[in-house]
């Protein structure tokens, strides 16, 4: 009896920090369950007198109000002034830009699944699938990609004529500014067809309708800019580029030292108020060619004409490329893609102030509309990209390791091809999960700052790993370049999307949960902005508040860590049942450890968590691990839970949650208290480690589905473009397809080869004659074989040139 009341009384206290009651039921049910032991119960006359003495303590600390502010709270405050970050402006821009959204409920360790789930499903219009199937399938076979990367060094006129004519530039404005409307699922999956087919157009496509000025004037233009510019972007009377990085502002791009000086000067023959600027800008997409840029510059006004404020920070303006003093037409080679790349130089340029995007009222707020655009570009346009790779690489080396033959046995039948082809099939579908779910938050209006990070961080990574999978596996075919290569020159273009929108080691080391940390966490902005008021008895009062709650949630999430710890996370609820249902539980329990493990990373270093950036690299890696699966497990929600997609489903889900266990475990073996360390690990994982990678026969059972025809494969492969029967990739489809039928007859005849009743020197060709002569083959399999053959050897072939490289020979 008395074990039982005491098993009560911990309960209902475990119970209620679990659910993170208020405070009035808290008070509320431990004072009857406290009163109905003691009227009950056998307790110990002492142990009773403790737990009436701290509920009294702390019924009294939560509702005296007065003394817990001066006694507790304000100099707690003190204390955590001094280990609160500093946050600079344009910190303050890039945290406050954009939105929060799934993220944050990972983040909170309590996803409510069922929210993520009722979102409806990411799905094209009928128009939209129309102009996939017809324009964007005409631009792709109009383009010869081995002759834009190796001769012509850009697309031709014709292809460059039917982007305009097609209005590829105005993907996504709005069609009152004769844009084609199109959302953002449609913008992605144009892209990535275009990308299948050519990267170098894929980026000429792209930057118009993510990164360059159209955004930014469709957001913050002036009714003026959208009426004048809008209606020429779309039609391509006018090839738009932006311009932001300098020789000295990499990923630092807040230290941008291009100015623009507040003064009067000539234009259009009148004196006017306007801007002096002078620019040096590298790497801009599309400046070679741009007869509008957008530009990033520093905005100053020293002779006060505006205001008082002198430093006005980063603004933005639209400046003609032939507007005296602008310079732009030389370009960089970006590994030797063909995509428009090069500097822009501005010397004394004068531009009128209407000029800036926006207008003067939008003057200095140049960094928070960068970062919000730049949130929504990079939901799109680098997941299309990585998308593009992992297809691309399903699809054709898929096909390739399939019918290539070594030691008389297609060379996927090797287990360490088998293992390298799993990671192109598992990243494929994690892929495409992501890239569906995230552009579809931006289709319901979201500004994905923190997931847009995590999306380009780690799609980005996981197509750098598929295509060196794939050149493993295409060997010497991969490596001789020419039209017959269906690898390389993706392979070439991985590394730019690595670098460009945000470096990647900067993305994950200061990005993803440097951001995360503040936006996502339930307290943490709002006193950042408290600590940084004036002293008063009403920052106190706020703050004592605030702390009070954030107190209640960290002893919420390390009771919910160490319940789901020991239980396996095999109790808590999942918003499905059948074969995922483990996952959803799993994947809340290690949402309740990242809760934990920031509040105590952040409680721990407070301002200098922002330098150690393996710490916050690792804390990143766990959210965005948790963002990952969380795309697979809708995206299988949204096909209709298919079982031929389970394989695949598994592999994601179990490679996630193994990510996750080696990042607690890398943070927790360096976490800077070592003691405490070990404490948080044995509450996380009380029975050592929960999660490995996905086993060898989950994904020999995935690969096997990637190696013959099927809807999962059709699916994961939709957006490649194949072309006619000329085509590299057409030729390997074909092949696959018929590798099916001939599978058995070519087994039939090697058979026979190997059994002496055909000989084993002589060719193909005089061995078929035996065959069918010794009754072994029929006509028709003789005809099937040597038609199967031909194609074979068609696609093993790699191209030959004359000694100077310029003509194909084969």
């Amino acid at each position: 009896m008395v074990a039982l009341n005491v098993a009560i009384l911990m309960l209902t206290v475990f119970g209620l920090m679990y659910a993170r009651a208020p405070a009035l039921i808290w008070t509320v049910t431990i004072g009857v369950v406290l009163v109905g032991v003691s009227i009950a119960g056998k307790l110990n006359i002492v142990f009773l007198f403790f737990c009436w003495i701290l509920y009294i303590a702390a019924v009294l600390f939560v509702y005296l109000h007065q003394y817990r502010q001066r006694y507790f709270s304000k100099p707690l405050i003190e204390f955590l002034q001094k280990r609160m970050p500093s946050i600079s402006e344009s910190e303050r821009d890039a945290i406050e830009a954009g939105n929060v959204w799934w993220e944050k409920e990972l983040f909170c360790g309590r996803p409510q699944w069922k929210k993520l789930l009722h979102n409806p499903k990411p799905t094209l219009t009928p128009e939209e699938q129309s102009f996939l199937n017809n324009e964007v399938e005409t631009l792709c076979s109009m383009i010869n990609e081995w002759k834009v990367f190796h001769e012509d060094k850009d697309l031709s006129p014709e292809v460059w004529a039917y982007l305009k004519a097609s209005r590829f530039f105005g993907l996504v404005i709005p069609k009152e500014y004769d844009g084609l409307g199109f959302s953002a699922l449609a913008h992605s999956t144009i892209v990535t067809k275009i990308a299948t087919r050519s990267p170098s157009a894929a980026v000429n496509t792209m930057v118009p309708n993510s990164l360059g000025p159209a955004e930014l004037i469709l957001y913050y233009g002036t009714s003026e800019q959208k009426k004048y510019y809008l209606p020429r972007l779309a039609k391509g009377e006018e090839i738009p580029s932006f311009g932001l990085t300098a020789p000295e502002a990499g990923s630092d791009a807040g230290s941008i030292t291009d100015s623009g000086m507040v003064c009067y000067g000539q234009h259009d023959n009148k004196e006017v108020l306007g801007l002096r600027l002078n620019w040096d800008k590298r790497y801009i997409t599309l400046a070679p060619i741009a007869t509008v840029m957008g530009i990033a510059f520093r905005m100053f006004d020293p002779d006060h004409l505006l205001g008082e404020k002198e430093n006005i920070g980063i603004t933005l303006a639209l400046v003609p490329t032939t507007h005296p003093g602008v310079e732009v037409g030389t370009r960089h080679i970006p590994l030797y893609l063909a995509f428009m790349n090069g500097p822009t130089r501005g010397k004394d340029v004068f531009i009128p102030l209407d000029w800036i995007i926006g207008g003067v009222k939008m003057a200095g707020q140049g960094w928070r509309m960068m970062m919000e655009s730049l949130s929504v570009g990079r939901s799109i346009s680098l997941p299309a990209l990585s998308t593009a790779a992992a297809q691309s690489a399903y699809l054709g080396t898929g096909a390739y390791a399939r019918l290539r033959k070594q030691f008389n046995v297609p060379i996927s039948s090797f287990e360490g091809i088998e293992e390298a082809l799993g990671d192109i099939a598992g990243y494929t579908y994690l892929l495409e999960s992501c890239r569906t779910m995230t552009a579809g938050a931006v289709d319901l209006k979201i500004r994905p700052s923190i997931v847009s990070a995590i999306a380009k961080y780690h799609m980005t990574e996981m197509a750098r790993i598929i295509m060196s999978h794939a050149m493993d596996i295409h060997a010497g075919h991969g490596v001789q370049m020419g039209p017959r290569n269906t690898v390389a020159i993706t392979y070439f273009a991985v590394p730019i999307t690595i670098t460009v929108e945000g470096a990647n080691i900067l993305t994950r080391n200061l990005i993803i949960f440097g951001q995360g940390a503040i936006r996502c966490h339930p307290y943490i902005l709002e006193e950042v902005n408290l600590f940084a008021t004036p002293d008063s008895p009403k920052k106190i009062k706020a703050l004592d508040k605030l702390l009070l709650s954030h107190i209640g949630y960290a002893l919420s999430n390390v009771v919910r860590s160490f319940w789901t710890g020991i239980t396996g996370g095999y109790l808590m609820l999942s918003p499905v049942h059948g074969p995922v249902a483990k996952y959803y539980r799993q994947l809340s329990r290690m949402s309740s450890s990242l809760a934990l493990l920031s509040d105590m990373c952040m409680l721990i270093l407070g301002g200098n968590l922002k330098r150690k950036e393996r710490m916050s690299a690792r804390l990143g890696d766990i959210l965005s691990q948790l963002y990952l699966a969380s795309c697979v497990l809708k995206y299988f929600q949204d096909q209709g839970k298919k079982p031929a997609d389970l394989y695949h489903v598994k592999w994601c889900l179990e490679h996630c949650l193994s990510k996750i266990q080696i990042a607690i475990d890398d943070l927790l073996d360096n976490f800077p208290m070592g003691w405490l360390g070990k404490i948080l690990r044995a509450l996380i994982f009380p029975w050592g480690i929960a999660y490995r990678k996905p086993n060898d026969q989950l994904t020999h059972q995935m690969v096997k589905s990637m190696l013959e025809p099927s809807e999962l494969r059709d699916r994961l492969t939709q957006c490649c473009y194949i072309g006619n029967d000329h085509e590299p990739l057409r030729k390997l489809q074909n092949a696959f397809m018929k590798a099916q039928t001939v599978d058995s007859i070519w087994k039939k005849f090697q058979s026979a080869v190997r059994h002496g009743t055909l000989p084993l020197y002589g060719s193909l060709e005089s061995k078929m004659q035996k065959a069918v002569h010794a009754g072994i083959l029929t006509q028709e399999e003789m005809s099937l074989l040597r038609e199967y053959n031909d194609l074979y050897q068609e696609i093993i072939r790699v191209n030959e040139f004359t000694f100077d490289l310029q003509t194909v020979v084969k």
